[in-house]
């Protein structure tokens, strides 16, 4: 334990203790702002409450597991239950985690467990019954997100395949989105879509909201460096760079097609660009973070208009465009864009090989994922069901799972 304290650096203990209150503010104030303005005003406070009460959930499935499951290096798909409750923390963290303390990474990470099922709420807007959106993002966090997590970063399967995701592209960005894609198919589209205009009730909601998933992002990419260093420094800027891209790519796109930029175009394409460069803002510079921006800015714009429109999923709030989509994006496109020194320290990486390993990986846990996500939202359609009757939802989830009303004008 001596020796632990003496390598404790108080510049990166001072950051990622920044870092990790950027990603909480990520989901509640931000993802929570972002969603319930894209929603109809009847429904405003069931998504504040979704992700509030998730924040609340995640925490203490983290600490009674789910840190553990991720972290403990031993297993191949889930880590045991070695550090569960805060036991055993006086261990050298995960990774390159030993400048900082123990706990500091177990909080930083945790903010990653929250936001991610977060995430897949922007599906199931406005039909879902409050007990199963307790059921499912539990059930799917410990089954879905910690074998995912620990086969990735915890020292499980495709880490020692030497697969890369710097931030999330896989471990949340294709887990959430490929959840999403599943649970909006399961519980079936609102009802009169896709004949009935769904407007978002309060589009400067909405805007604040990605104002504050932007900056955010900073210590969700940033702070994936678990040190105050250059890499830290050069994943947000190119993290920068990927939003403001992939922003105006899918502004021009929407205002060559219809005529006018929106606002909802403009900031929907910087969430699409902010997840992309998440797998890759810790080994690509800013030429491949514009390449990202553009990819991203166009395919998800494409697979949030298009692709749903041809398939007819009511995929409310695009998770699965963005984010799925998203993740995919800079998952595969870091095989080609990332500096050699920052991907392989023994400056012998070749893209062809990494390419084969990162669509391996992403392929593995989204077919994963999708598996899961189904069985789980079966059981829990079984156990409480999944959706509202009709009557509720014409009327609103405020008042009819919450009591209360988010305008009382």
């Amino acid at each position: 334990m001596e020796e632990l304290i003496q390598t404790i650096d108080s510049g990166d203990t001072a950051w990622i203790l920044t870092a990790s209150a950027l990603v909480l503010f990520m989901t509640i104030p931000g993802l929570s702002f972002f969603y319930a303005g894209l929603v109809r005003k009847k429904n405003v406070l069931s998504v504040l409450m979704h992700c509030f009460v998730i924040t609340c959930v995640m925490t203490i499935l983290w600490l009674l597991y789910a840190y553990s499951g991720c972290f403990a290096e031993d297993g191949k798909v889930f880590g045991s239950a070695k550090y569960s409750i805060l036991n055993g923390l006086g261990a050298k963290p995960h990774g390159n985690a030993d400048t900082i303390p123990h706990e500091l990474f177990f909080i930083f990470q945790m903010t990653f467990f929250i936001i991610t099922p977060a995430l897949m709420v922007g599906a199931f807007v406005e039909r879902i019954k409050f007990s199963a959106v307790l059921w499912f993002t539990g059930l799917w966090a410990l089954l879905v997100y910690v074998p995912a997590c620990h086969t990735v970063w915890g020292g499980g399967l495709f880490g020692e395949m030497g697969v890369k995701d710097f931030a999330g592209g896989i471990v949340v960005h294709i887990t959430a989105g490929v959840g999403a894609l599943v649970a909006c198919i399961v519980l079936g589209p609102r009802t009169g879509h896709p004949d009935t205009q769904m407007m978002p009730h309060n589009l400067p909601m909405t805007v604040a909201g990605t104002g504050m998933l932007w900056v955010g992002w900073f210590g969700f990419n940033g702070g994936s460096a678990v040190a105050a260093d250059g890499s830290a420094a050069m994943a947000i800027v190119v993290t920068q760079i990927s939003a403001a891209t992939a922003a105006l790519t899918w502004m021009f796109v929407e205002w060559f097609k219809h005529g006018k930029p929106s606002v909802l175009g403009i900031v929907t394409g910087s969430i699409a660009g902010l997840a992309a460069i998440t797998p890759a803002s810790g080994v690509v510079g800013p030429q491949g973070a514009l390449i990202i921006g553009l990819a991203s800015g166009f395919i998800c714009w494409y697979a949030s208009t298009a692709i749903k429109a041809k398939f007819g999923y009511d995929d409310s709030l695009d998770v699965f465009g963005v984010h799925g989509v998203g993740g995919l994006i800079g998952t595969l496109l870091l095989a080609f864009l990332g500096a050699k020194d920052a991907l392989d320290g023994r400056g012998d990486f070749i893209a062809g090989p990494q390419f084969v390993v990162q669509l391996k990986a992403a392929l593995a846990v989204g077919a994963y994922t999708l598996v899961v996500t189904w069985v789980i939202l079966k059981a829990v359609d079984a156990m409480v069901g999944l959706r509202v009757d009709e009557q509720d939802e014409n009327s609103g989830l405020d008042v009819s799972s919450h009591g209360e009303s988010g305008y009382n004008d």
